[in-house]
C-alpha cells in the first residue's frame, strides 16, 4: 500500500486513538484538534479505509486473566517463506503475535502467553513442525505500550 499523506489533525487523531479509542469521540477529538466533528469522522474513515488505522483492540494485561508466561521466541525461516508463515503461526494455540525482522539471522518473533511451561512447550514444538528454527525463547516480566510520540502534535505543529 502508498504511503498516505498524513498532516498534523491526522496525527492527533491518531495520538488520540492510541491513548483510548474505546473511550474517545469523534467530538473530543475534534475538541482537541480545533476540527469539527465531521472532519474528525472523516478522516477516522480515511485513514482506516487506507489501512493507516488496521483495526481496534483491547489490552489484555494476560497475567491477570491468568496466563502469566509470555514467551518470546526468536525464530529463523528461509527468507523466501517467512512472511507466508505467519498466518499459520498465529493459527496456534498460545500465540498473540508475529512481528517479521529483517536484520540479523532471527527473522521472526513470535509471542506466546500461557498458564504454565507446558502451555508454551507445544508452541516451540509447532514452530520446529513448521520448518522453524527456535534460535532463543525469552521469558518477559511486563510488556507496556504508549501512544507513538510524534503523533502527538497540535494541528498548529507545536508539541502538546
Amino acid at each position: 500500500m502508498d504511503d498516505v499523506d498524513i498532516d498534523d489533525v491526522d496525527r492527533a487523531i491518531l495520538h488520540a486513538l492510541q491513548e483510548d479509542a474505546r473511550n474517545m469521540s469523534s467530538g473530543d477529538i475534534a475538541e482537541r484538534t480545533g476540527t469539527s466533528d465531521s472532519t474528525v469522522r472523516k478522516r477516522i474513515q480515511r485513514l482506516e479505509s487506507s489501512g493507516v488505522v488496521k483495526g481496534y483492540e483491547a489490552k489484555v494485561d494476560y497475567q491477570k486473566s491468568g496466563h502469566p508466561l509470555r514467551m518470546l521466541l526468536f525464530c529463523t525461516a528461509s527468507i523466501p517463506e517467512r512472511g507466508g508463515l505467519i498466518g499459520d503461526i498465529l493459527e496456534i494455540e498460545g500465540v498473540v503475535s508475529v512481528q517479521e525482522l529483517v536484520t540479523g539471522e532471527q527473522n521472526l518473533l513470535v509471542t506466546a502467553v500461557g498458564e504454565s511451561d507446558s502451555d508454551i512447550t507445544p508452541v516451540a514444538q509447532e514452530l520446529l513442525e513448521m520448518g522453524l528454527t527456535v534460535a532463543d525463547e525469552v521469558l518477559v516480566r511486563s510488556h507496556e505500550t504508549t501512544p507513538f510520540g510524534r503523533f502527538d502534535t497540535d494541528p498548529g505543529g507545536e508539541e502538546s
